[in-house]
């Protein structure tokens, strides 16, 4: 276990020390990835369904995600280095690994959201339809990049 935290935290700075672009987003996206973590334990607790195995998986999958935001920014620069070593300067940098990070930090508001609808929160329906459009929104920016 404490080498997976070395290493967690060795990539974690890295990608830190190697950009500024990506702190904020990555920040949120930790805090997201905890709220929704507490509040998914508190959704299964009044569930009567709380198990340290389902827990332990949640963590497994948070860290998964760290790990795609990584893999992200690894490939902009990989695609940034590789276009300016052939003459092509591009000015904007980090879009995968913002887009992939934008992209989980609304997933997990809707995990957030879903949760505290399940705990009994009322929710204002306008929130989670401003999620959603937000998300699809993003996804649909995403995919025609592609094009």
């Amino acid at each position: 276990m404490d080498k997976l935290k070395l290493l967690l935290s060795a990539a974690l700075a890295g990608l830190l020390a190697y950009t500024r672009v990506i702190l904020i987003p990555l920040a949120l996206l930790i805090v997201m990835m905890s709220v929704d973590y507490i509040s998914g334990i508190s959704a299964a607790y009044i569930r009567g369904e709380l198990s340290s195995k389902v827990g332990l998986k949640g963590i497994v999958k948070k860290v998964g995600y760290i790990g795609v935001v990584i893999v992200a920014a690894v490939m902009d620069w990989v695609l940034f280095s590789g276009l300016k070593g052939v003459g092509v300067d591009i000015e904007m940098s980090y879009y995968l690994g913002l887009i992939v990070t934008i992209w989980l930090i609304i997933n997990e508001c809707i995990s957030v959201l879903e949760n505290l609808g399940e705990i009994g929160v009322p929710l204002p329906p306008f929130l989670m339809k401003a999620i959603t459009k937000l998300k699809k929104h993003l996804e649909d920016k995403g995919g025609n990049q592609d094009e």
